[in-house]
């Protein structure tokens, strides 16, 4: 993950997951995390926005794991605003790859991560993972099967008013090659129909099919666990 291009996107981010998968997670996660009690580690947290739903529904100590400067740095301001967060939550500024909990945690989160992931990567990023969960314990990601997007022209995804401003995102799919979606995004900040400030950023996703995926974690020591649509329950064999 790319530190500059989530820290372009900050201003937007709590705006643009608000309207979309946030909503969903808040609904599917708690019931999934019942019964966790005394860890959890959430790989890619962001702002922090579904490390909230992680300290509402557990006691559990969280390690919140976020490379971005510009996402801890609001991450880190939102602990501060609740005692009870800042005093359960360690934030680890670095990647999935290089995180380490002082010891095995109960579960580990990651929402909307995984396509951050190449297919080369990602057997490491699940021994990494197996590897800070003890036995038994949970892994849980949302991911939906899904059929690559064709490449087209710059359009609009989404736009918010926040006073008199209108923040707007902008999304182009530039060009797909087998799992791996390039794509391009446009921050703007607009005032009265004027642009006050733009930021562009190019990225690339990876999106495996099911098959290549629940192959990989079966391969990594993983066995499925039951989950809701839209959500991957995963369990280290003991």
């Amino acid at each position: 993950m790319d530190d500059d291009n989530y820290s372009l996107a900050v201003p937007f981010y709590d705006l643009w997951h608000e309207d979309g998968h946030v909503p969903m997670i808040r609904e599917v996660l708690p019931p999934l995390l019942k019964g966790v009690r005394r860890s959890v580690m959430e790989i890619g947290a962001g702002t922090g926005l579904i490390t909230r739903v992680i300290l509402e529904e557990t006691p559990a100590e969280v390690y919140a794991v976020e490379p971005s400067f510009g996402m801890r740095s609001v991450l880190v301001n939102r602990l501060a605003e609740d005692p009870d967060a800042l005093s359960r939550v360690t934030v680890l500024p670095c990647g999935a790859l290089e995180a380490e909990a002082d010891e095995p945690v109960e579960a580990i989160v990651m929402i909307s991560v995984l396509q951050s992931f190449d297919a080369e990567q990602r057997p490491e990023l699940w021994r990494t993972l197996r590897r800070q969960l003890e036995p038994g314990g949970l892994l849980l990601f949302n991911w939906r099967e899904r059929t690559n997007p064709e490449p087209g022209e710059l359009e609009v995804v989404g736009s918010y008013r926040v006073g008199r401003h209108i923040y707007e995102v902008a999304g182009q799919v530039l060009a797909v090659a087998g799992e791996s979606v390039k794509a391009r995004y446009v921050y703007r900040v607009k005032q009265c129909g004027m642009v006050m400030s733009e930021d562009e950023v190019v990225s690339v996703g990876h999106w495996p099919a099911g098959e290549r995926l629940f192959a990989e974690l079966e391969a990594a020591g993983f066995a499925r666990d039951a989950a809701p649509d839209g959500m991957q329950a995963w369990r280290v064999l003991k």
